[in-house]
C-alpha cells in the first residue's frame, strides 16, 4: 500500500471499530490508562474513565500519587508521571501540542508522518518531535532528553517560530535554564531505572501484546484500516499500523495485519535495546493461562523460538480458517508448528 494512502487512512481513521468495541472513538487526548490519583479539571479519574474520557483543548490533566497515559496521533503515546500536570493546547491531527506545567512526562513515538507536527511545551521552551523514538521531559528542571530519535528545541518563554532551534539527537539532553548550551550526553542506563521509565516500558509491553492479538484477528479482514484499536481489559487502545512491523523504543513489536496475513513472523524472546535488537517479549500465555508481560516461558504464547515453517506452518490462511496441528497457537512459538484457530 503506498505510503501516502496509509497516511491518509491513519488521519481519517483514528480508531476503526475493533471486534467487541466498547469505547469511544479515539482522538488525540483520549485517556488510555490511569492508576492512582489523577484528575482532569479537578474531576477524579478511575479505570472506568479509560477509553471514554478525552483531554480537550485548554484542559489540564494532573496526577498526585498516580500516573496516566493519553493517546496523541496514531502510534504516539504520552505518559505522565506522579505529581505532574499537563495541558492540552491543540488536539488537532496535523498539529498536536501539549504543555507540561510541572513534573515529568515521556512520549513514545512509534510512527510519524510528514503531515504530523508533535509539540511539547514548557515554561522555558518548546520541543518538536521529528522522528520516531523516545523523549522525556522534566518541567521542574526544564530538561529535554532524547533516548532515541531527534528533536528540535526552541528555547525561550515566548514560542516564536522564527527562533532557530537547537537539534537534540539520541543519547543527548538539553537543559533550558539560563542561556541555552549545546546538548550534552546523559547516562541512559541510569535514566532507565526511574519509576516513569519502568512503568512506561511495562505499559508498552501490554500494548505490544494487545497489538499481536488484534493484528491476528484482522489479518486478511477486508474492513481493516490502520489506527487506534480498542483492546479492553488492562490494555486500553493499542495501535495497528498500516503495513510492516515497527519496533518501539522498548524493544516490543507493533505488527500490521497485512504483515501477518502476508506471512510475516511474530518474533519470540525478549525485546532488547531499540528498534528490533531482540523482539517481542516471551511468555505472555502459558498453556492458555495469562502470566503477564516479561515472564520468561519458552513454551508460552509468543515464546519459545520462532514460527516453524512460516506463517501457520508454511501456508497462508485467513482468520478463522481451521488448520491442523493441535489448536490455537500450538507448537514451537506463536503461529508455529500447530497453527491458529
Amino acid at each position: 500500500m503506498p505510503r501516502l494512502k496509509i497516511a491518509l487512512l491513519s488521519l481519517a481513521t483514528l480508531c476503526a471499530s475493533a471486534f467487541g468495541q466498547t469505547a469511544n472513538p479515539a482522538r488525540p487526548g483520549t485517556l488510555n490508562y490511569v492508576e492512582g490519583q489523577a484528575s482532569i479539571e479537578g474531576r477524579a479519574l478511575s479505570p472506568n474513565s479509560v477509553g471514554n474520557t478525552e483531554l480537550k483543548a485548554g484542559e489540564y490533566l494532573s496526577t498526585a500519587n498516580g500516573k496516566a497515559e493519553i493517546l496523541l496521533t496514531p502510534g504516539v503515546f504520552l505518559r505522565l508521571g506522579g505529581d505532574s500536570t499537563i495541558q492540552m493546547v491543540s488536539p488537532d491531527l496535523t498539529k498536536t501540542e501539549v504543555r507540561l506545567e510541572k513534573g515529568h512526562a515521556n512520549v513514545e513515538v512509534d510512527q510519524l508522518y510528514k503531515q504530523n507536527t508533535i509539540l511539547v511545551d514548557f515554561n522555558n521552551g518548546q520541543t518538536e518531535l521529528l522522528k520516531k523514538g523516545l523523549y522525556t521531559f522534566d518541567a521542574d528542571n526544564s530538561t529535554v532528553r532524547v533516548f532515541d530519535g531527534k528533536a528540535a528545541v526552541y528555547p525561550g518563554e515566548n514560542l516564536h517560530t522564527n527562533i532557530k532551534p537547537i537539534e537534540v539527537k539520541g543519547g543527548r539532553q538539553l537543559v533550558l535554564t539560563g542561556e541555552p548550551t549545546k546538548p550534552q550526553k546523559f547516562d541512559k542506563d541510569q535514566a532507565k531505572v526511574t519509576d516513569l521509565y519502568k512503568w512506561s516500558s511495562l505499559r508498552s509491553a501490554y500494548l505490544g501484546q494487545a497489538n499481536v492479538d488484534l493484528a491476528s484477528q484482522y489479518a486478511g479482514a477486508a474492513d481493516f484500516s490502520p489506527g487506534w484499536y480498542w483492546a479492553g481489559g488492562p490494555f486500553g487502545y493499542t495501535w495497528l499500523p498500516g503495513s510492516g512491523l515497527f519496533w518501539n523504543p522498548y524493544g516490543y513489536g507493533f505488527y500490521s495485519p497485512y504483515y501477518l496475513y502476508g506471512g510475516g513472523i511474530v518474533y519470540g524472546g525478549y525485546g532488547r535495546g531499540y528498534y528490533g535488537r531482540g523482539g517481542y517479549g516471551g511468555g505472555y500465555y502459558h498453556g492458555g493461562r495469562h502470566v503477564g508481560p516479561g515472564t520468561e516461558n519458552p513454551g508460552g504464547y509468543h515464546g519459545g523460538g520462532r514460527p516453524g515453517g512460516g506463517f501457520h506452518g508454511g501456508r497462508q490462511v485467513g482468520p478463522g480458517t481451521a488448520h491442523p496441528g493441535g489448536g490455537a497457537h500450538a507448537g514451537g512459538g506463536s503461529h508455529g508448528g500447530g497453527g491458529h484457530r
